[in-house]
């Protein structure tokens, strides 16, 4: 899947996750912060989590700054339905809503949460907060941990890393080859069943119908025919299970409902 929330939430396969943030091929790398953070090495078998963090922060900074952050209504209905959680799991949160009209939204490493209004526009609360929940399963899972070292090694396989297996000295055009190898990954379908199960709990334990991660699923997946969402529509050609995981959260959300 291509980490962005359509293609990253529907397809087997973050946006950009940790889910990891997919818009990393954009951003304007601090190549000095990022070998600080790796300890002057980066390691393709051994990337850490500081290293992941670092990556997303500057992520998350650059894409920050070229949108249009909402402090109106949008940003305060995220913030009744988020506001009391500071922590998912350990990682410090933080969120904001972009106003765009893309039905989209990530988290990263970092716990940066970012919600496109126009997927604020087409999803109840407790949707939103389902899909929020898969996102954040993806990090909370090391989904994109291991994406980013998968990513490192097919840096390796293009010479941007020595002899040794390490990477010293870090040029942003290999960080940019880096970003481009992440992007192109995809999540498995055990990962993805995986972050659903994660987003359905996340959003039950804060109260919410257990059908929202089935309903926000169907929605995408209705969403998909129309011409509002070209990304989806091009997910969905080589990503056709994304109806069976509907299926399987409502499944999920009967039998949850039966034992009530």
């Amino acid at each position: 899947m291509k980490h962005t929330i359509i293609a990253g939430f529907l397809a087997a396969g973050t946006i950009m996750a940790t889910s990891g943030c997919s818009l990393l091929t954009s951003i304007n790398w601090d190549a000095s912060q990022l070998t600080a953070a790796a300890s002057n090495v980066m390691t393709a078998a051994s990337i850490t989590d500081e290293q992941i963090v670092e990556l997303s922060k500057q992520a998350v900074k650059q894409y920050d700054a070229e949108n249009t952050v909402d402090t109106g209504v949008y940003y305060q209905r995220l913030k009744k339905l988020l506001g009391k959680t500071t922590e998912i799991e350990g990682i410090p949160i933080n969120f904001k809503v972009y106003k765009l009209n893309e039905v989209n939204a990530f988290a990263c490493g970092d716990g940066s949460i970012r919600v496109y209004s126009g997927l604020m526009d087409i999803m109840d609360d407790g949707e939103l907060m389902a899909i929020i929940g898969h996102e954040m399963g993806h990090v909370v899972h090391k989904d994109t941990k291991n994406a980013m070292k998968k990513a490192y090694m097919t840096a390796a396989a293009r010479d941007v890393v020595n002899a040794a297996g390490t990477l010293g000295a870090i040029t942003k055009t290999q960080l940019g080859d880096i970003a481009e190898a992440y992007v192109g990954s995809q999540y498995s379908q055990q990962q993805e069943f995986a972050a659903d199960d994660y987003g359905f709990k996340f959003s039950t334990e804060m109260g919410f119908n257990p059908y929202s991660m089935a309903t926000s699923l169907e929605k995408l997946v209705q969403l998909a025919g129309s011409s509002k969402a070209s990304l989806v529509q091009k997910m969905f050609s080589s990503h056709p299970d994304s109806a069976e995981r509907a299926a399987k959260m409502r499944e999920k959300a009967d039998s949850y409902t039966n034992k009530k």
